[in-house]
């Protein structure tokens, strides 16, 4: 009996479903427009393309590291692929913008348009911590999307989000930005994410999120969710940053940050009191490195640093931001609280260190992570010299080796370290490293095989 009565039941909605489906929508209802997205997603599209990379991942177990495993099949290097999706943002030159985890590591990237032509595309530069890559391909018949002044936004604008979640190419989803300004996802890279609502899934990182204007105010990266699915809670990189990276990665190959020379501390209400300060926030200036563009400005100690180029220092992350969106030998002016008074210098900026270094390419017990030269605003080791872990892979032989993200590596086998460069040089051809660094407060030694 219940057999009969569900197909019943089935082919009322299906029937349902395909009368629906013959219907079209009224352009007017009572005198008034229907509002639809049509026009905008169909104007945009053709400028979102889906990804695919294959490349070559190193052996899985940390056991692998030791001579004696690698021999074995089973620590042989892994074919990986992924994907993701991109946005063209120059027609005519070719270029592509999507994550940089997105095309980490790919021997080969191939590119499918929404007319399904497929490009084989190369990587320009990448930017780990912004997690921004360029790629290019050949500049034919392209369509492109105008890059948004993403300061403009406001919580609660309306946006649509297209990529290629799960594998299905142009899937859109609209949403509004439910916040801004947002960071702490991964304290090691410079973060201002825009928050939306708008689904955004596995597969979405590196797509396009477009204003009603049509235009690219931010490019998809990461989402909050237990599942893997979307809950509402996902995030963009907003286009000025992307625009910053974009241009540096064109000009240099790379991204060339500038550098203030200060260490800094964040300002909470008990330190304002103690300090008798009337601020609240801004990024208390607790070193300044001699030689460094604060001391060539004139920026001393317990100065409280309020603003850079008249956008808002609201703690010591939103400093290390607002200077490292600024390329090496840029001016910038800095708004300070200095014994109660403010005033204005003009900062030139220098140049950070070398990006990060793939552990990989030093030591192979050190796979898995990589490295970066100490800056002053790297983390809070004050002034500290040495080599800066930005990451370790869960479960890598970095990982297994008690390395972990945010060590100061002061020393390798007993020689002293300040640069990627001279840990690269002290720890190739090693069959095994001592490592001396500094986790927080304490000094730790780790032996390395």
């Amino acid at each position: 009996m219940t057999t009969p009565l569900r197909g019943l039941l089935v082919a009322v909605v299906l029937t349902s479903f395909s009368n629906l489906a013959s219907a079209t929508l009224p352009a007017f209802v009572d005198g008034q427009a229907v509002p639809t997205l049509a026009p905008l997603v169909e104007r945009v599209s053709a400028a979102v393309v889906n990804i695919a990379v294959m490349g070559q991942a190193g052996p899985a177990h940390p056991m692998c590291s030791d001579p004696f495993f690698s021999q074995f099949p089973q620590c042989q290097d892994r074919e990986f692929r992924g994907g993701g999706s991109g946005v063209i943002v120059d027609a005519k030159n070719g270029y592509i913008l999507t994550n940089h985890h997105v095309v980490d590591r790919a021997d080969r990237i191939r590119i499918t348009l929404l007319d399904k032509r497929t490009l084989d595309a190369t990587v320009i530069g990448t930017d780990p911590l912004s997690d921004i890559a360029v790629l290019k391909v050949d500049p034919e018949n392209l369509h492109e999307i105008p890059i948004a002044d993403s300061s403009a936004a406001r919580v609660g604008d309306f946006v649509v989000a297209i990529g290629n979640p799960f594998g299905l190419q142009h899937t859109v989803t609209s949403g509004i930005i439910s916040a801004l300004g947002r960071s702490g996802l991964n304290n090691e890279n410079y973060e201002d994410f825009i928050q939306t609502d708008a689904a955004i899934n596995m597969g979405n990182s590196g797509g396009a999120l477009i204003d009603l204007k049509g235009q690219l105010l931010g490019i998809n990266s990461a989402i909050i969710s237990n599942s893997g699915g979307s809950v509402g809670i996902g995030f963009a990189i907003p286009s000025n940053m992307v625009r910053n990276v974009m241009d540096q990665i064109l000009e240099f190959g790379e991204v060339r940050r500038g550098l203030l020379g200060v260490s800094v501390q964040s300002i909470d209400p008990d330190l304002a009191k103690s300090l008798k300060i009337n601020a609240s926030g801004g990024a208390l200036v607790s070193q300044v490195m001699p030689g460094s563009a604060a001391e060539k400005a004139g920026i001393e100690p317990g100065d409280v640093v309020l603003s850079v180029n008249g956008e808002a220092v609201t703690d010591a992350a939103s400093l290390r931001l607002r200077i490292g969106m600024h390329g090496a030998g840029e001016s910038v002016k800095i708004a300070l609280l200095r014994d109660g008074k403010q005033k204005t210098v003009t900062a030139t900026l220098g140049q950070t260190a070398a990006g990060p270094v793939s552990a990989g390419e030093v030591h192979p017990g050190l796979a898995g992570a990589s490295f970066e030269t100490m800056t002053p605003e790297s983390a809070g080791y004050d002034g500290a010299q040495g080599v800066l872990v930005s990451s370790v892979e869960q479960g890598s032989p970095a990982f297994a080796n008690g390395l972990r993200p945010n060590d100061l590596i002061m020393r390798v086998n007993r020689q002293r370290v300040t640069s990627t460069e001279e840990l690269a040089e002290a720890a190739t051809d090693a069959a095994s490293l001592l490592l001396q660094l500094q986790r927080a407060n304490r000094s730790i030694v780790l032996v390395v095989r």
